[in-house]
């Protein structure tokens, strides 16, 4: 029996955004075998520094931990994408400090999580389905803080869901950043192809 577990935001904690539809984990929960099971730690809205408070709540038989978190520390700042009079080069210094304290941020709460010492993945910040003005300054600025969550993953030798590639439709969002339901069965298969990806890779061992 596996035991999948999801930690972070609301990309995963999604059900007030579809409804009475499916939401990240209940299409997971459909996908997998009987006899696994899958438990929601996610919170719609918290940060890196959320995680900790997570981790209190992981099942002691868990198997496998996903991560999706970090793209509400960088909704904090979207002013940085409206801010038409203050210059480039000020901005681009501000976008890095503010990178800099994710870095912290999020390396401490991935260094948590691996302390449990379970296979684990982690998921990559999403484009989003952002109004034409600001989608790629926006898309600029997400790929500073993927850099960060790509490097991190590296250091602790975690695989990687990269989000952009598989919610990279309007249909996939319930608003400008929230998965909708369709979105959230492609982040669920995703999750599952990843677990039978490795445990056929053990079966061969």
């Amino acid at each position: 029996m596996e035991h999948l577990v999801l930690l972070g935001d609301s990309i995963f904690d999604n059900k007030s955004y579809v409804g009475s539809d499916p939401s990240v984990i209940e299409h997971l929960q459909a996908l997998m075998p009987a006899d696994w099971e899958a438990t929601l730690c996610a919170v719609d809205g918290d940060t890196t520094q959320g995680i900790p408070r997570q981790i209190l709540g992981i099942p002691s038989n868990a198997t496998y931990l996903f991560v999706s978190v970090g793209g509400n520390d960088a909704l904090m700042n979207m002013d940085l994408l409206t801010d038409m009079e203050t210059p480039g080069p000020q901005l681009l210094s501000r976008l890095s400090m503010l990178a800099d304290v994710f870095h912290r941020n999020y390396d401490e709460a991935i260094r948590a999580i691996c302390k449990l010492r379970k296979p684990t993945y982690v998921c990559t910040i999403y484009n989003g389905n952002l109004e034409s003005s600001i989608s790629k300054a926006a898309k600029a600025a997400v790929g500073v803080f993927n850099d960060i969550i790509y490097s991190t993953a590296n250091d602790n030798h975690l695989g990687v869901i990269d989000l952009r590639k598989i919610c990279n439709q309007p249909s996939d969002y319930a608003n400008p950043i929230e998965p909708s339901t369709l979105g959230g069965k492609k982040i669920a298969d995703a999750i599952y192809q990843k677990v039978e990806t490795r445990r056929k890779h053990l079966s061969r061992k």
